[in-house]
């Protein structure tokens, strides 16, 4: 679906065939709502190694949780996705305590639920567990609960609250995204850092859901990118969605407040060429860049539940070919199911080693990165070999596909 579908075939035209632009779009019934979840005052917030503090100061903006429902009719069982602008979980210990009392309560098997992340390095995990040095750890399991409670009453809201509607996509571009595998040519370092590199052409795919109303009235949207929201860093001491709350804010702006959904997509390559910064303002304006881009792919769109079809050849000053809009029966199928691949392993040490490292290092970012190492080998396991979780969604002409990363949370979403 990165263009829309063209096809041509036999078909009822002057010309005796039929030419025809559709996008992928869904028919049937869709509810969102969205819960605040920003973060209490006085919390551990430390996301960065090189990062002096570790109790954020204030909130730039404000964190939320969106949940969109989609089912083919008031009895038929729903597919739920559920994106927030936290991090991640922390661990797989974390998901397996969240996800299953949230899948009973909202009365749903694994593939029919999917959360997602925005994965802002200005937010905060979503975990239970706390370090017993951490300032403000005795805040991080009542915050778990809360969020836990949002997504359920987001959910239940979206559900309760759907609507017969459609859900059409289309694709854009935006060069927000840059490659940040940056090789380190210092005298004597030779190696791969984390950065902008400029030499190496990035994924510039931006994913758009229009989704509208019986009377064609946008009532909500969803914007798919890969792109590391790394734009606020060590420096910056205020919790925020880094550039994706100025997407949402673009966006609404445009479209009559109906809530925006950001998924994030396979970014481990890309981030903002302009990034590691302590000043929200850039965060903002990254933001705007993508919101103006996912704009301009929703400006493109045709009207919901319409195709263009090439009717006739009129003669004039040249011969001049004739599109017209027709109305169509859009795609009604919803469909679920999960699986596992087995992924090769970087060779590492036991979780067991690097916990002893990291509970003997006295260099706070090397602890920093000790610690993370360590949680990623806890939910991957010592072994050589990772069973990578995986959701694939068909919504009618379209399918999503997301997985499991290695810090459990839903990534690499991409249609």
């Amino acid at each position: 679906m990165r263009e829309g579908s063209y096809d041509m075939s036999d078909g009822p035209s002057a010309t005796g065939m039929d030419r025809v632009l559709r996008f992928p779009a869904f028919q049937g019934e869709i509810g969102v709502a969205r819960e605040e979840i920003t973060p209490p005052a006085g919390i551990y917030w430390r996301l960065w190694g090189a990062s002096r503090h570790d109790v954020a100061e204030g909130v730039h903006r404000p964190l939320w949780l969106t949940a969109i429902a989609l089912r083919t009719g008031p009895d038929r069982d729903p597919l739920v996705l559920v994106e927030s602008d936290l991090i991640s979980l922390r661990d797989q210990k974390d998901v397996d305590r969240f996800v299953p009392g949230v899948l009973d309560e909202l009365s749903l098997t694994p593939a029919r639920f999917i959360l997602s992340f925005g994965h802002s390095h200005a937010s905060h995990y979503l975990s239970a567990k706390a370090e017993p040095e951490w300032p403000g750890g005795a805040l991080i399991e009542p915050y778990w609960r809360r969020v836990r409670q949002a997504l359920c009453d987001a959910a239940r809201r979206a559900l309760a609250e759907a609507v017969p509607a459609t859900l059409t996509w289309h694709t854009g571009r935006c060069n927000l995204a840059t490659n940040r595998d940056l090789v380190d040519t210092q005298p004597g370092r030779d190696r791969l850092v984390c950065g902008f590199n400029p030499e190496v052409e990035a994924d510039d795919t931006v994913v758009v859901g229009r989704v509208t109303d019986a009377d064609g009235r946008i009532i909500a949207t969803i914007v798919n990118y890969a792109c590391h929201p790394t734009t606020l860093a060590w420096e910056n001491r205020l919790v925020s969605p880094d550039y994706v709350g100025a997407v949402r804010e673009t966006i609404e702006k445009e479209t009559g407040g109906a809530p925006s959904l950001f998924l994030q997509g396979a970014s481990g390559e890309l981030a903002p060429r302009y990034q590691y910064v302590g000043d929200p303002a850039v965060a903002d304006a990254n933001g705007k860049h993508l919101g103006y881009a996912a704009l301009a792919a929703l400006a493109d769109m045709e009207p919901p539940g319409t195709e263009l079809v090439f009717d006739r050849v009129v003669e004039s000053g040249a011969p001049l070919a004739v599109w017209k809009r027709r109305a169509i029966t859009c795609n009604g199928r919803l469909r679920a199911a999960t699986a596992t691949v087995d992924l090769p392993l970087k060779d590492w040490p036991p979780a067991a080693e690097l916990d002893r490292e990291y509970r003997t290092t006295g260099d706070r970012a090397l602890k920093e990165r000790l610690r993370r190492k360590r949680d990623v080998r806890l939910a991957i396991g010592d072994g050589s070999t990772y069973p990578l979780p995986i959701w694939v969604w068909q919504v009618g002409d379209a399918v999503l596909a997301g997985c499991l990363d290695i810090n459990a949370s839903l990534k690499g979403a991409r249609f």
